[in-house]
C-alpha cells in the first residue's frame, strides 16, 4: 500500500471496499468522514510542505469523537513569536521559489496549522497535513500519486513532536522540528523519520554542565517543566552531573502547567531558602512567566513598586498590588528574538528543499532505491525524501553548515546570552559566547567573560557551593544524608598528606618521610641517634676520653715506678695489662656514639666484650695468685705455686680472652649486628640503632663476662682477710662488687630504654664499671706511690714495718 492510502487508513477513513467491486477495472476511492476545523494558512505548489506552529498559546478543545459533529476550537492568547515562526517558513519557501539554483522548475507550497498550544489540536493538524483536506480521493490501481505534503516542519513542544512522530513515523513521513529538544527523539528505532535543527537536550545538558564547571558552580537548583521535555532533561541532567563530577543538585522542582499559585509560592520559598546561588531552568516561556510573577524582586524591578509594608515609611513610590500585567511592559525576559528559533525554522525548510533538490536530480539507473531507481516528480513518496534528508549537507547564506547525524540531530550550537542591566533600568540581552560541537574539535565552550554582566557588588560570578573546597592537608568527608557536594574537611592524620584541593583521601608518606605540620607535603623524618653534637653525647664522649687519659696517666705512673714494691707486688705485668684493657674499655664506648654504621655495629659489642673479658680475666688470675701465695705460705703448700707461674698466668688470660673472641666471631658470622632504622618509638622520627642480630649471642657475651666477674668476686671475697698489710684481694672484692652491681642494673635499664637512650645506658654502664675498676684497683696504689712513698716498701706491704701514719 502507498503512503497516501495508509494515511487515509490512519485517519480511520473507512473505504467502502465492502460495497465496491473488487474488479481492477473499477476506480477505487477513500472518503473523509469529516474535517477538523483548524486555523490554517495555505499556498499551493507543485510540492507542498506542512508546518505546525503555536500561533495561539491557549485553547479550549472539548473532548469529541470522530462520529460527532466537528467543533471549532477556541484559540486564545496570540503568540507573536509563534506567528513569526510561521511567517519565517512562508518567507523561506518564497525565497526558495525565487532561487533558480534550488528546485528549478518546481514550485513549493505550504500548508501551515496553528496548534493553539494544545496537543490534541496539534495532533489533529498533523493528521490533516498527511491526509489532505479533500473530501474524496481517487486512487489508481497501484495507489500512486503525490501525497498532500512531503514533509512537516514542526512541532515546537517535544511532547507534541513525540506524539506526532510516533504516528507519522510509521509511514516514514519526514518531520523536521525547530524547537523540540528532548533527547528521547534521537531514538532512531522509535522515530525513524524525525530530524531537528535545534540541538537535543543531551547536548544542551552537557553545555550547561560545561558552564557550571567553568564558573565552579557545584551546588545548583534545577527547575523543569512538567512535560516530556522537562522530565527527560531532568533525568539527563542529574545523570550527567553525577557522571561528570560537575556538582550536585540542591533541589529539583517541577513547574506546574496549571500555574497553581500555592505550588509556585512553595517553589519560590525553596529557591530562597536554599544555599544554592545558581538555578538551572529547563522550561517553556509560559512557565517562566508564571514563576517570575511569584518572585519579590523581579516584579518590583519590572513595575517600579514595592511589596514590603516595612518600607512604606521610607519609600515614596507605588505599592505593588500583584495584579500588574506582566505582558503590558517591555522586558527583555519576554523578548526571545535573539535566541534564534526563527533561524531554526529557516534551516528546517531549506533542509527539506535541498533534500528534494537532491532527490529530483537523481540520474535514472544510478538511484539509491530498488533496482537503482530514482524518485520522480509524478511519483514521490515521503520515505524517499527521508533517505535524502539523512544525507543532506549544505551551507546557509549566513555561513552555517547544516547536516544531520545518524540520529537526525544537526550539528549542535548554542549561543550563551547574558542580560545586561543598563543605567536607565532596562535590560538588554547580549551574546557573550557559544557552545558548539564540530567534527574536528568536538564540544567546546567559548566565553567572552569581559562582556558578562554580573548583578552583584563585586561584579564577579557568584559562588554556589554546598561546602567550600577542602584545602591541601585535609580530606573530604561526606555528610550523612547529604549529597556528595556537601562535606566536611577533615585534617589528615599524622604521617598522611593531601597536596590538592578536595582530596577524597589522604595518602601516606614514604617510610623515611613524615607529614609537615600543615599536612600538605612530606618532609624527611628527623633522625635520632646518640650524636657527638648533642649534650648527652658530648658528656659521654668527654667522660670516655677522661677515663682514657686517667688510664694513660696511671700507666705512666706505674711505668715510672715499676721497680717499687707496690707496683711489683702480685705480678706487675697483669697490672699493666689491666690498665691497657681499661683504656680499651673507655675507648670502645666511643663506638656507641655517632650514627650507626655496619662496621661500628659489628665492632662495638665485640670490642666491648673482649676488652672487659681481658680486664676481668687479669683480675681473676691476680686473685688466684693471691690465694696461691697465701696457701704456699703454709706448711706443705709450696707445690701450688708451680701452677701460677708467669707463663701460666699469661696463658690463662689468653685462653679466657680467646673464648670471648670466639663467641664474638660466631655471633658476627651467624647473625651479624646491622644498622637499623627503628620507627616504633616515634612515628615522626627515625631512630638509628644497631640491631644486635642475635639476642642469644649478646646474652652469651654478657653472661660470660658476668661469670668471670662473679668468679673473681667469690675468690677475692675468700681472700679478703689475708694477713698482708696491703691485701689486694680486698680491693678486688670491692671492684668486682661495683662491677657486678653496675651490670646487674644495666640489663633492665637497657631493655626498657628506647632508641638512643639504650646506647647511652650501655655507654654509662661501660664507663661506670671501668671507673669503678680503675679507682678500686689503682686508686690506693697511686695514693701510696704519690702521697705515701714511705709505705712503698716491702716491709710495709708485708705488714712487718711501722704503719702508724
Amino acid at each position: 500500500m502507498g503512503t497516501f492510502l495508509g494515511a487515509c487508513l490512519l485517519l480511520i477513513v473507512f473505504s467502502v471496499f465492502s460495497v465496491l467491486s473488487v474488479s481492477s477495472s473499477l476506480i477505487s476511492f477513500c472518503k473523509l468522514w469529516r474535517k477538523f476545523n483548524l486555523n490554517e494558512i495555505q499556498k499551493s505548489g507543485d510540492l507542498v510542505l506542512g508546518g505546525l506552529f503555536e500561533v495561539h498559546y491557549t485553547s479550549s478543545f472539548h473532548e469529541q469523537t470522530f462520529t460527532s459533529e466537528p467543533q471549532q476550537p477556541s484559540c486564545k492568547g496570540f503568540d507573536t513569536q509563534g506567528f513569526r515562526h510561521a511567517m519565517t517558513m512562508a518567507y523561506a519557501i518564497d525565497e526558495i521559489n525565487k532561487n533558480s539554483n534550488l528546485l528549478p522548475n518546481v514550485t513549493l507550497g505550504y500548508s501551515l496549522y496553528d496548534n493553539c498550544g494544545a496537543l490534541v489540536i496539534g495532533f489533529s493538524g498533523a493528521l490533516s497535513l498527511v491526509s489532505g483536506r479533500d473530501e474524496q480521493f481517487l486512487l489508481q490501481e497501484n495507489c500512486s500519486g503525490i501525497p498532500p505534503v512531503l514533509g512537516v516542519v514542526g512541532d515546537s513542544y517535544s511532547t507534541f513532536s513525540i506524539a506526532m512522530s510516533n504516528v507519522l513515523g510509521l509511514f516514514k513521513m519526514p518531520i523536521v522540528s525547530y524547537f523540540s529538544t528532548c533527547s528521547c527523539l534521537s531514538d532512531r528505532q522509535r522515530f525513524p523519520s524525525f530530524f531537528r535543527t535545534i540541538p537535543s537536550d543531551a547536548f544542551q545538558v552537557r553545555a550547561m554542565i560545561q558552564i557550571l564547571k567553568h564558573f565552579g558552580w557545584t551546588w545548583v537548583g534545577l527547575l523543569v517543566s512538567d512535560d516530556d521535555y522537562g522530565l527527560h532533561v531532568a533525568q539527563s541532567f542529574q545523570s550527567d552531573l553525577v557522571t561528570s563530577g560537575g556538582g550536585c543538585l540542591a533541589y529539583a522542582e517541577v513547574l506546574p502547567w496549571d500555574s497553581d499559585p500555592g505550588e509556585l509560592r512553595r517553589i519560590v520559598r525553596v529557591i530562597k531558602t536554599s544555599t544554592a546561588r545558581v538555578v538551572m531552568v529547563f522550561a517553556h516561556e509560559s512557565h517562566m512567566i508564571q514563576l517570575m510573577e511569584e518572585v519579590r524582586q523581579f516584579w518590583e524591578h519590572t513595575f517600579k513598586c514595592k511589596f514590603d509594608p516595612a518600607d512604606w515609611m521610607e519609600y515614596e513610590g507605588a505599592i505593588c498590588s500583584g495584579k500588574e500585567d506582566i505582558e503590558s511592559v517591555e522586558t527583555e525576559f519576554l523578548d526571545l528574538s535573539n535566541l534564534g528559533p526563527e533561524y531554526n525554522v529557516y534551516k528546517a525548510v531549506y533542509a527539506l528543499a535541498y533534500a528534494l533538490d537532491n532527490m529530483l536530480q537523481c540520474e535514472p539507473g544510478r538511484g539509491p532505491f530498488r533496482g537503482h531507481s530514482c524518485a520522480t516528480l509524478q511519483n514521490l513518496e515521503p520515505w524517499q525524501l527521508v533517505h535524502y534528508l539523512q544525507t543532506v549537507n549544505f551551507t546557509t547564506s549566513f555561513g552555517d553548515q547544516v547536516s544531520f547525524d545518524e540520529n537526525g540531530d544537526a550539528l549542535p550550537i548554542y549561543d550563551v546570552m547574558n542580560w545586561l542591566w543598563l543605567p536607565d533600568g532596562k535590560t538588554e540581552v547580549q551574546n557573550v559566547g557559544e557552545v558548539k560541537r564540530s567534527v574536528d574539535r568536538g564540544e567546546e565552550l567559548i566565553l567572552d567573560e569581559d562582556k558578562i554582566f554580573w548583578n552583584f557588588e563585586s561584579k564577579k560570578p557568584p559562588r554556589s557551593v554546598c561546602s567550600d573546597s577542602c584545602p591541601p592537608g585535609t580530606r573530604m568527608a561526606r555528610k550523612k544524608g547529604q549529597p556528595e557536594c556537601c562535606f566536611d574537611c577533615i585534617p589528615c592524620s599524622e604521617g598522611k598528606i593531601s597536596n590538592t584541593f578536595d582530596s577524597l583521601e589522604c595518602i601516606s608518606c614514604p617510610e623515611d618521610f613524615w607529614s609537615s605540620p600543615q599536612r600538605d607535603h612530606c618532609v624527611p623524618k628527623k633522625t635520632e641517634f646518640l650524636s657527638y653534637q648533642e649534650p648527652l653525647g658530648i658528656c659521654l664522649t668527654a667522660t670516655s676520653l677522661l677515663g682514657t687519659c686517667i688510664c694513660a696517666v696511671v700507666l705512666g705512673i706505674f711505668a715510672y715506678h715499676h721497680s717499687t714494691p707496690v707496683v711489683r707486688a702480685n705480678n706487675s705485668e697483669l697490672s699493666f695489662l689491666i690498665l691497657v684493657s681499661l683504656k680499651l674499655c673507655f675507648l670502645c664506648s666511643l663506638l656507641f656514639i655517632g650514627q650507626p654504621r655496619l662496621w661500628t655495629c659489628q665492632l662495638r659489642h665485640a670490642a666491648f666484650g673482649i676488652s672487659f673479658v681481658l680486664c676481668v680475666s687479669c683480675i681473676l688470675v691476680k686473685t688466684m695468685v693471691v690465694l696461691a701465695v697465701f696457701k704456699a705460705s703454709k706448711p706443705g703448700g709450696g707445690a701450688s705455686l708451680k701452677w701460677f707461674g708467669a707463663m701460666q698466668q699469661r696463658g690463662t688470660v689468653l685462653v679466657l680472652t680467646c673464648i670471648q673472641a670466639a663467641i664474638c666471631s660466631v655471633w658476627i658470622i651467624s647473625a651479624s649486628p646491622v644498622p637499623h632504622k627503628n620507627t616504633k618509638y616515634h612515628n615522626d622520627k627515625i631512630v638509628y640503632e644497631c640491631d644486635v642480630g642475635s639476642t642469644f649471642g649478646f646474652a652469651v657475651l654478657l653472661s660470660y663476662i658476668g661469670f668471670l666477674a662473679i668468679l673473681s668476686f667469690l675468690l677475692a671475697f675468700l681472700a679478703r682477710n689475708l694477713p698482708d698489710n696491703f691485701n689486694e684481694a680486698k680491693f678486688i672484692t670491692f671492684s668486682m662488687l661495683i662491677f657486678c652491681a653496675v651490670w646487674v642494673a644495666f640489663v633492665p635499664a637497657y631493655i626498657n630504654s628506647p632508641g638512643k637512650y639504650a646506647d647511652a645506658v650501655e655507654v654509662f654502664a661501660i664507663l661506670t664499671s671501668s671507673f669503678g675498676l680503675l679507682v678500686a684497683l689503682f686508686g690506693p696504689k697511686c695514693y701510696i706511690i704519690l702521697l705515701r712513698p714511705e709505705r712503698n716498701t716491702k716491709k710495709a706491704i708485708m705488714g712487718r714495718g711501722t704503719t702508724n701514719s
